[in-house]
């Protein structure tokens, strides 16, 4: 590959979201004829320099250069144009449309009217070179997930593609799917396709890369040939932040059982899931995006009951079939998804706080105790110190940070005996994550048993009392605290077979 001119060339790339960094001087190169994998922690940068490959975003620095021209792709139409193309975990098919209309849907050179006969004859022969075995005329929406990724490699062929990006293509395949499409990547890879795999499972990209890079924090950590570099090595690159001074944690006793669960599923999503809380606990739950910790929250708080399994609390057998199910028992969960499923923005600082516990303020005939109801809110702002003009400014005008502690002010009025977490400190900076873990530690002393579900592993491994690793919907390992490493939850939860 070094005798050969790269086909892509991503130089100092740099991407800011407010004071959120994505990417800083990020470089990468691809040669035709090689399968490149990247890869990284949640958060590390691999989106964001994917979707700057396509147009998606704009770099604040740095430059793309194509075969040897500097270039600036604008939009996904533009990069098909270049010859950059991208599938996804989730295919982006038309099931409306046929298998030859999907393949053919991106090109503008065909004219008005449609020769049916010779495109679906072009797309047969576009499918066989992949060995896929699909009727041209049959419509996508009767393809299975492995099947319509493999249309849409088809139709990255017919737009003479050069570049190939793959995110997350096995997330959703099954063994034998995942064999066939490296059987595709390979056929490809010899055609002189450059293709860059984003994976997170170690064992692919060791078995389908030529070569490998780390991104780690935004920034390139390594790029190094898969034959000189060790799964092992690659997890400490992955994860080789030192926990920062700002994770505070104090060591204190651990109360009586508060809640029990016993191998809880649901369908398709998670399986045989057992696990137990104290009182003052924090049980932390590493894990990928898609490994399905988020969905046994939402199984505990009753938002999507569990199919199987059972749940305890305090001893006594119960039932979340709601979220009011599961506040009535004392469970309250801070969702991943502040402005989606977690604040009211265009509503007022006090109106989000009191919003689970509204009807303690109103009266048996429907009035609201506004007095009552901005003490409580008055004195959680101040608890939190979040910062606001005032009880009466939307949350929308507020930062980030101050945003995360209005909605974790919510469920603090709710007095929990259980309290969900899930990625409490999620794009905020550094003196809100100071500020929220101070509180997490504050809460855990107090006796409220704890469950924190984060992305950023150091974080669950210096706030936790025990680590749950979760890997496709199961759990993999749970580690003490002193048992809980670095290495030893990420190789649990990216898995070594």
């Amino acid at each position: 590959m070094s005798e050969s001119a790269p086909v892509l060339t991503m130089s100092g790339i740099s991407k800011r979201f407010g004071t959120t960094r994505a990417l800083e001087d990020v470089s990468l190169i691809l040669y035709p004829g090689e399968v490149h994998a990247v890869v990284g922690e949640n958060g590390a940068g691999k989106s964001t320099l994917i979707k700057i490959m396509t147009g998606i975003y704009s770099a604040d620095r740095g430059s793309m250069t194509l075969a040897g021209q500097k270039v600036s792709v604008s939009n996904s139409a533009e990069a098909q144009l270049l010859g950059i193309a991208a599938i996804y975990q989730e295919p982006l098919i038309f099931p409306d449309l046929s298998v030859a209309e999907n393949i053919f849907i991106g090109h503008q050179d065909r004219g008005r009217i449609v020769n049916w006969d010779a495109m679906n004859d072009e797309a047969a022969l576009l499918l066989a070179k992949l060995d896929l075995d699909i009727d041209p005329q049959i419509l996508a929406a009767s393809l299975t997930v492995a099947s319509q990724q493999g249309v849409e490699i088809a139709k990255a062929i017919s737009l003479d593609v050069r570049v190939l990006i793959m995110d997350e293509p096995t997330a959703s395949l099954s063994a034998h799917e995942v064999n066939r499409l490296f059987q595709q990547v390979r056929s490809l890879r010899e055609s002189g396709v450059a293709i860059l795999f984003i994976g997170h499972r170690l064992e692919e990209v060791f078995e389908i890369a030529d070569r490998i890079t780390v991104l780690r924090d935004g920034r390139h950590i390594s790029t190094t040939p898969t034959n000189e570099v060790t799964e092992e090595v690659l997890i400490q690159e992955m994860v080789g932040r030192d926990v920062s001074d700002f994770f505070i944690r104090t060591e204190h006793p651990i109360g009586e059982r508060v809640l029990k669960v016993r191998s809880l599923g649901r369908q398709g999503v998670f399986e045989d899931v057992s696990f137990e809380v104290g009182e003052g606990e924090i049980l932390g739950f590493a894990g990928l995006v898609g490994a399905g910790r988020t969905d046994v929250a939402l199984a505990l708080f009753g938002v999507a009951p569990a199919d199987t399994g059972s749940i305890e609390v305090d001893g006594v057998s119960v039932r979340l079939n709601s979220p009011r199910d599961a506040l009535a028992l004392g469970i309250a969960y801070l969702s991943e998804d502040r402005r989606r499923l977690g604040l009211s923005v265009p509503q007022s600082v006090t109106a989000n706080v009191t919003m689970a516990t509204l009807k303690r303020y109103t009266s048996s005939i429907g009035l609201l105790d506004s007095i009552a109801e901005r003490d409580d809110a008055r004195g959680l702002v101040e608890k939190l110190r979040i910062l606001t003009p005032s009880l009466s400014t939307p949350v929308a005008q507020l930062s980030g940070g101050n945003q995360q502690k209005t909605m974790l002010a919510k469920w603090l009025n709710v007095n929990p005996r259980i309290l969900i977490l899930d990625e409490p400190t999620r794009g905020i900076d550094v003196g809100a994550k100071a500020d929220v873990h101070q509180f997490i530690d504050d809460l855990a002393r107090s006796g409220i048993a704890i469950v924190l579900i984060s992305s950023d592993l150091p974080e669950v491994l210096a706030m936790s009392d025990r680590v749950v690793a979760m890997r496709e919907g199961q759990i993999r390992g749970i580690f003490g605290r002193d048992q809980a490493t670095q290495e030893r939850v990420m190789t649990a939860a990216v898995g070594t077979a």
